[in-house]
């Protein structure tokens, strides 16, 4: 069992995942508006070439928002990650 974080650590991590979050949305939003633009602009000429730049962009965003909602720091898989590394050194430890 963990102990309960401290509530300077509490206030930390929360910083740390607002901070993350609105970087998702900063980049969310970028993408929109920057491939909106390219696509008018493709679709001005006749062209579909914005499809392109669009999935391999939003290929980085998935990822970015995987990294930011589905393994922030603190979450579950962290933590039990985290016991697992503790167990392992602690075990290393009662070795020597």
């Amino acid at each position: 069992m963990t102990p309960t974080p401290l509530p300077d650590e509490l206030e930390h991590l929360a910083r740390k995942r607002t901070k993350a979050k609105m970087g998702f949305f900063t980049h969310a939003f970028i993408y929109l508006v920057v491939n909106a633009g390219l696509t008018i602009l493709a679709l001005s000429k006749g062209q579909s070439w914005s499809i392109w730049p669009a999935a391999g962009w939003g290929f980085g965003l998935l990822m970015h928002g995987l990294a930011v909602f589905g393994f922030a720091p603190g979450n579950g898989l962290e933590k039990r990650m985290l016991e697992h590394e503790r167990k392992k050194l602690r075990a290393t430890l009662k070795e020597d």
